[in-house]
Order: C-alpha cells, then structure tokens, then sequence
C-alpha cells in the first residue's frame, strides 16, 4: 500500500469515528485511541498542542508527586513548542500521517540529538548524541511529539547481570530490581505502588499505563517489551527480528535485539508500527523488512479476525498459580466463542526447552561486553568508552556509583563473556540460533497452528521488596515461553485480559506467531481485546479534569 493510500485509510477510519462520536464532543486522552485523536484535531477545534498540555499535566501530578512512578528520566522541554509547530502545519494543510501531532514518549536507549541518552546509567548521565536514531527520526519525520524520555533496567537488565547464576549470594550481590536504575532510580507500578513495573522497558510500561503519552518505545532482547506490558496492564508488540532498525539504540545483544511499540490499545500498536517498521540500510538486519512492513497495519483491525484459526496451547505455558490459570482459561474460552480452534497440547521438545537458558546468557553477556564498547565509542570525549571502563567506574567507591548490584554484575559477567570472535561463540550465534528457530518453527508446523496462545506473564507483578533468587530449573523451562520468543526471532503480541482477584493486579495474554505475521496477530489481539474490553486505568493515576478535552 502505497503512503497516500495510508493516509487515506487513517483519515476514513479517524472521520468515521467523529462522525459516531460527534455528539460528545469531548476527548479523553487516557481512553482514547489515536484515530480518534485525529478525528477530534480534524475539526480544528482539538489541538496537538493541547493533547501535549494534558499529557504534561499527567506527568505533573503522577510522576514526581503523587504516588510518584518516577518513570521519567525528563521532560522534553520543547514538547509544547513542537506541537504547535504540528499544528501550524495542519493549519496549512500538511499532515504528515496519522502521527501528525500525537505525543509520545521513548525508552531512554533511543538516541535523541535534543535530550540526553543515558541507557539507564549515571555513567552516561548528560550524553547527548549526535543524531537521532532511526526509528526516532522516522517518528519524527511522521509528525509524532516527544513529550519524554523514561526510565528503564540500566543498560537494558541482562546487559551486565548475573544471568544463569544459581548461588543465592551472587544472585543477592548482582541481581537490580525490576525498574532500577542508577540513572532514574526505581520506578513503580501504577497499580501497585510497591511492585515493580518489570524489566528493561518498565519505564515504557508504567508511563503508559499511567496515561503520560499516547504510546511509547520499548526494546526487547529477552521479554522487555513483554513484560512491561503486561505487568502494566497495557498492550504490547515484540516484533520479528529485523522488521524495526535497532540503529541509535543502545544495544545489548543485536542477534536477539528488537524494538517495538507500547500502547494502551491494540489501534496504537498498528498505527505505532506503520511508521516503526521498515529497511535501515545501517542495520543489515532489517534487509529483509521492506519486503515484509505494510504501510499501514490499521487494515487489520478487524472483529472476526479469529475465526476459523488454529490457536495453540501448551498447558505448561497456562499460568504460575490459580489467579493467572483461571484468567487464562477463561480467556481460551473466549477464544472458543470468538470461532478460533483450540489445538492442545502443543509440545515442545525438551531439548528446546533445556537449550534456550544456555543460549540467552552466553550469547548476552558476550556480545554486550564487545558491543557496548563499540557504542561507547561513539560518545564525547568525558564518556567510558569500553564495558572494562564500565566495570571500573562503577566498583570505583570515588565515583558514588549508585547501583552496587550492576557494579558487581557488570564485573560477574564480563568474566562469563567469550570474545565474538571465539569459536565457541561463533557456533552458539552461527549455528545454534538457528537451529533453535528452525525448531520453534518446526513446532508451529507439525501442529498447523497460527499462533500460540498463553499468559505473557506466568504471575502479575512482583513486590519490589521481594528477595531476589535464582530461577529453578521448572521456572526457567516450564513457566512461559520467555526468551524463546527472542531466540527464535518471533514476534509476539501482548494484550490486557483481565484481573486478579485477589490483589487487583493486571494479566495479559500473548499471541506468538511465526516470523513476519504481524498482521495476523495484530488481528487476532484485536478480536481478542475488541471481545474482553479488559484494559483498567491503574487505581494510582485516575483521570485528571484537564485528561477531558472538550470541543
């Protein structure tokens, strides 16, 4: 499809729904979707520059004050000025897409030339790229405002972490909380203020959940995207490995890295991912996306998108106690009315399941070590410029580092890594990666299966207080299908399902599909969501007066 041909299905669907709501006259920025924010500023009496005021009164009152999420690192301060320059635009009839003036918000590896990229890291704290990243121009370019960069797991969580470790003591030693950084500090789920938002891109989740922006980025290289999505209670998109460009973002491990776009509703991940997605000749990953990207995903949001598919289920997959088991079985259910067949149990070799532990942490942990030092040589003078000067700087008493779980972690896994250029790594990355997504993929094939179906998470959100401890051996190979979705390079799509009973806590589901199906299953999310209407504003940021723009 072609740009114009995009628009013109955006503008349709986004007039459409004035023309049902026009008797309302009136917007809520934490509700609506982004068509429908672009139906309201059609009519020239909703602004972007006021949708960015009441973003930036959410933030106000939520982030610092309040029940203080912490999720934002900062605050573009020229987020307002941008927007009216949106608006200037549309004045004189150029809309650049369906972006045209929506706030947003970034992950703090998205380099920005205007606003500090710190990964998280008081070691990086004021480092100010020289360019924007890939997707973040592209965002721009397509008119969406930068209202804020947040918080996230330093360096992305497994970079420098004691990942695999099973002594208690050095799981103690090296294990940050889910959602701290030296950079930000620790951020807090708005549903619960004394759980964590998850993992690398928790800033991300909680500030969307939250309702400070339309929808934000996020990085996933072992669930955190997921996670965060779905411990917030909000959706999210993994996308297939090479579908986004991973350029100006810091990275951490790129044979798994991806990016992809949180939301509150499934319309925002397919508006989000028309723009995110396509060939970054800097990223040879991406080689291949421009043959796969649709110019616009809104084509299939569509009720009925469930029918008549093969939907999997692995009952080890369904949930890690009562409360997630009863929403996940009542959402399979659903998923029955919906007209999808149910084809169970989908097995999964064991040899998959044993492998995918092994695979994650030696591959991580080498190729951060060799691939941050390449990053780091791309900042100022002032900056570290290797993961040696990481480690150093951060064991350095001298330098009132601020995280000595990541100083001990940073030093733990330097000493696992191989260099990239040791056989053994090389036939970890070269050969068994693939055969590990040959074997996913065999597993889809052999069953017929669309998707596989289960909950993101195996249990909601854990206590920030909690003690950090090693994973058992049945947590790591039974509980979700967790980093496997990276290994294999698949994508995976996360949607809100309902709550606990017990602690009011979110539970999302995930459709995985095979390499490239973005479409289908954000057609399958749709059906889902469009069925359940399970997304709930977290009871610690409600709706403020000024969230409702009247016109």
């Amino acid at each position: 499809m072609s740009r114009q041909r995009m628009l013109t299905s955006v503008a349709a669907l986004s007039l459409m729904l004035f023309a049902g709501a026009a008797n309302a006259a009136e917007l809520n920025i934490t509700t609506a979707t982004i068509p429908e924010e672009q139906a309201a500023m059609a009519t020239g009496r909703v602004t972007s520059q006021k949708l960015t005021e009441a973003f930036l009164k959410r933030i106000d009152a939520y982030d610092k004050k309040g029940p203080a999420i912490n999720a934002v690192i900062m605050v573009n301060p020229n987020a307002v000025k941008e927007a009216r320059a949106m608006d200037a635009e549309r004045r004189k009839g150029k809309i650049r897409g369906p972006l045209h003036g929506i706030p947003i918000l970034l992950k703090d590896n998205y380099e920005t030339h205007d606003m500090p990229t710190t990964a998280g890291s008081q070691m990086l704290k004021g480092s100010i790229p020289a360019k924007d990243g890939f997707v973040v121009q592209k965002l721009r370019d397509a008119g969406a405002v930068i209202v804020a960069k947040v918080n996230m797991n330093e360096f992305a969580g497994s970079g420098g972490m004691v990942n695999g470790a099973r002594d208690p003591e050095i799981v103690k030693k090296g294990r940050a909380q889910a959602g701290f950084s030296s950079m930000g500090g620790q951020t807090r789920n708005p549903h619960d203020l004394a759980r964590v938002p998850s993992s690398s891109s928790g800033g991300t989740g909680a500030s969307i959940a939250a309702g400070f922006a339309q929808f934000g980025t996020g990085t996933d290289t072992g669930g955190s995207i997921r996670g965060p999505s779905s411990v917030n209670g909000v959706a999210g998109l993994k996308t297939t490995w090479g579908l986004v460009s991973r350029g100006g973002i810091v990275p951490l491990a790129l044979s798994l890295d991806t990016a992809g776009p949180i939301a509150r509703n499934v319309t925002d991940l397919a508006v989000a991912l028309s723009v995110m997605a396509g060939t970054d000749p800097a990223d040879p990953a991406t080689a291949q996306a421009s043959s796969h990207a649709e110019a616009d995903y809104t084509k299939y949001l569509k009720a009925g998108s469930l029918k008549g598919v093969r939907i999997g289920i692995t009952p080890e997959f369904m949930g890690g106690n009562d409360q997630v088991k009863k929403i996940s079985a009542d959402a399979v259910e659903q998923l029955k009315k919906l007209g999808a067949e149910i084809v169970t149990p989908v097995v999964f070799p064991e040899y998959l399941l044993a492998a995918r532990g092994g695979i994650y942490e030696l591959l991580v942990n080498s190729e951060f070590k060799a691939q941050i030092t390449d990053y780091l040589k791309s900042t100022k003078p002032e900056y570290p410029k290797s993961f040696d000067d990481l480690v150093r700087i951060a064991n350095d008493p001298n330098t009132h580092y601020a995280s000595p779980e990541k100083a001990f972690a940073l030093r733990y896994s330097g000493e696992r890594a191989l260099p990239i250029t040791d056989p053994q790594f090389l036939i970890l990355r070269d050969q068994m990666l693939p055969t590990f997504k040959a074997g996913i993929a065999a597993v889809f094939a052999d069953n017929k299966i669309d998707a596989l179906f289960f909950p993101t998470n195996a249990r909601p959100a854990s206590p920030i207080a909690e003690v950090p401890r090693p994973f058992t051996a049945t947590e790591t190979a039974g509980a979700s299908p967790g980093n496997m979705t990276n290994e294999s390079g698949f994508p995976e799509i996360v949607v809100p399902a309902g709550m606990t009973t017990d602690e009011n806590l979110p539970v999302t589901m995930s459709f995985l599909g095979t390499p490239w199906s973005e479409p289908k299953l954000i057609g399958f999310a749709y059906d889902f969501e469009q069925a359940t209407k399970a997304l709930r504003t977290p009871k610690n940021t409600p709706t403020l007066p000024s969230d409702v723009i009247k016109y």
